[in-house]
This record gives structure tokens, C-alpha cells and sequence, in this order.
């Protein structure tokens, strides 16, 4: 999925400060087998947006959170993730408040 660490580096008062951003799944769901599967992912992705997770993200976010979709073929229908790049210390007050994301 393209997931890792990058650095940013930014001046501030004359020195260099390198920021660790970080590519993470921040939420995951399913949908069944359904014939517009995108349609059906709507609702769900528009309810996480609006949750405190969703808020929290997409305020902190360095760039817009993505959604991929992929086949589960052991079900026969998708997998969603949400995927953000964040801040570490965003990131590590993520996890506290709601736990990482499996």
C-alpha cells in the first residue's frame, strides 16, 4: 500500500527541524459482494469522517486521507482502508485516544 515513513524538514529561528511524517491506515471496514461496491462504502466512509476519529484526522492530516479499495476474496466481497499521512506526535495522540488501527 505505499505505507512508511517519510521526513520533512523545516527551518524555524535559523536551525533545521526534521518532522517525521508517517503513511498510516487509520480506519478499515468491509463491505459485501455488491454490485457497486463504491456506492455501498459512501455511508460508512462519510460516518467515519464525521466521528472524532474522522474529525481528528482530517484536521491533522498533512495531506487529504486517501480510501483503497481491495478484493477479499476469502468473502467474496472488499476491504476499505482510510489512509492518512500524519505527524508523529499527531500520530502517537491518535493511538492514545483510539488505538491503532488493525
Amino acid at each position: 500500500m505505499g505505507l512508511g515513513v517519510r521526513c520533512q524538514i523545516r527551518v524555524e529561528n535559523g536551525q533545521q527541524i526534521v518532522d517525521e511524517i508517517h503513511k498510516v491506515v487509520v480506519h478499515r471496514f468491509r463491505v459485501s459482494d455488491v454490485e457497486d461496491p463504491d456506492l455501498y462504502a459512501a455511508d460508512p466512509l462519510f460516518k467515519w469522517q464525521e466521528s472524532d476519529q474522522g474529525k481528528f484526522i482530517m484536521e491533522h492530516a498533512i495531506t487529504t486521507p486517501e480510501w483503497r479499495r481491495t478484493n477479499n476474496f476469502a468473502t467474496y466481497g472488499y476491504d476499505y482502508a482510510v489512509v492518512a499521512e500524519i505527524e508523529k506526535k499527531k500520530l502517537s495522540e491518535f493511538y492514545l485516544r483510539w488505538g491503532k488501527v488493525v
